[in-house]
């Protein structure tokens, strides 16, 4: 060190500020290039989620792009429901009036039957684990809060890496019972007839099965001037425990529906509901309150984020029409009106148990718990350790001999190079 402190002052001792320099450079140009080799080794070892903030950073890029990575969302299905939900689910029929099918499913004899079906219990577990917030997702950002005298809407926003965005709304209505909000969201002849829902133009029932209630329908709505209207085709189906409703509505691939360049055709579309009883707000204890908890995401083949923009906009203007729908819905209903052949589909329920499905996720959690086990640490995670060390040796070397910025520089190599690494304390 003394050598050092020599040749330091020896080179101070130069008569000229740009020889002086030029002597400064050439005893730290070894040491940068020893730091700058550190960086590429630990590039070398960076950790995977570097990759991933590099890969996902510039959300801006090619529509193309966005639409390739969105096809991995939605189409690959579910888990698969435990055993015994399985076992437990029995079709109530709920005293429906016939219905006669069009096309009934026919499943295939080497599968299990329901697996065969658009919709079935493995899209059952999934919608359970978004209501139960178990889906293992990115958090819900709050967007909205409203009320009316009769209603209260609240909405949430979610950006996954790759996908569009998803939103979250619970509304609920007073006076409300689950059986007839469950007809009213299934009725597709009276969102046309009331025009409560003024976007849907046409809608047309591919495929029945009257056993389980699953539904294939297809649906052209109409979209702002600037786009052309839209095609879904759509998976629809309705479990129940007790009086809560859990109902799934999917885009489902059908090739024998020939596409067109208008409508669109949109593949990527999820919009499921889970309708429940609730405790009303004129504090009486009364459960004659009921809340829609709806999620929902499709790709319309707009730019996600000027497709964000436009929700933000206009979702309230379209929630606030659904109230005076329903209402419209209770008053006929009352009145006796025969329930359309929509409506009677959505009384052709599978029954199930929600509180095995319960206890089935938490022994499936605690035995994945119990199974990990702790990774040997290989010799490679001492690399960053050793080139902080080495950094900070190089740094005291090359600054003033101040015992100030010695105890600072070697004071934070010995925080990094001790057990724990930064966070120890």
């Amino acid at each position: 060190m003394s050598a050092l402190l020599d040749l330091l002052m020896g080179i101070l001792r130069q008569q000229t500020i740009g020889g002086a320099a030029l002597e400064l450079a050439a005893i730290a140009a070894p040491l940068w290039l020893a730091a700058l080799v550190g960086l590429l080794i630990g590039w070398a070892w960076r950790p995977r989620w570097a990759g991933v903030v590099v890969g996902v950073g510039g959300g801006g890029g090619d529509n193309n792009a966005q639409h390739q990575a969105a096809a991995h969302l939605l189409p690959t299905p579910p888990p698969p429901p435990p055993a015994r939900a399985t076992a437990t689910a029995v079709v109530s029929r709920n005293e429906a009036p016939a219905v006669v099918p069009r096309t009934v499913v026919a499943p295939a004899a080497a599968a299990p039957e329901d697996e065969q079906l658009a919709v079935n219990t493995g899209d059952l577990m999934h919608l359970w684990r978004l209501v139960e917030e178990k889906d293992g997702g990115p958090s819900w950002i709050h967007m909205m809060d409203r009320t009316l005298p009769t209603m209260r809407y609240q909405a949430w926003r979610r950006d996954p890496p790759n996908g569009p965005p998803q939103y979250r709304s619970s509304t609920i209505f007073e006076d409300a019972s689950p059986e007839v909000v469950r007809d009213f969201f299934w009725d597709d002849e009276f969102r046309i007839k009331n025009s409560w829902d003024d976007m849907l133009l046409q809608h047309e029932t591919l495929e029945e099965c009257t056993r389980t209630g699953t539904l294939v329908v297809r649906w052209v709505r109409k979209f702002p001037f600037f786009c052309s209207d839209r095609e879904y085709i759509i998976g629809r189906r309705i479990w129940a425990s007790g009086k809560t409703f859990y109902c799934v509505t999917k885009g489902v691939p059908r090739p024998s529906v020939p596409r067109h360049n208008k409508p669109r055709r949109v593949d990527l579309y999820y919009s499921s509901w889970c309708i429940r009883p609730v405790e009303s707000r004129k504090g009486d204890g009364s459960m004659t309150a009921c809340e829609v908890l709806l999620f929902h995401h499709e790709d319309m083949g707009i730019p996600w984020e000027i497709a964000k923009l436009g929700v933000r906009q206009g979702m309230w203007g379209c929630v606030k029409r659904i109230e005076p729908g329903l209402r419209a819905y209770q008053v006929a209903r009352t009145a006796g009106e025969p329930i359309s052949k929509c409506a009677a589909m959505a009384h052709v329920t599978t029954r199930f148990n929600a509180d095995e499905l319960i206890t089935e996720e938490n022994t499936e959690g605690s035995s994945s718990n119990n199974t990990e086990v702790e990774k040997p640490k290989h010799w490679t995670n001492n690399i960053p350790k050793v080139l902080m060390i080495g950094g900070a040796v190089a740094l005291a070397c090359t600054f003033d001999g101040g015992l100030l910025t010695k105890a600072v520089i070697f004071g934070t190599a010995r925080r990094f190079a001790g057990p724990g690494g930064p966070g120890r304390r």
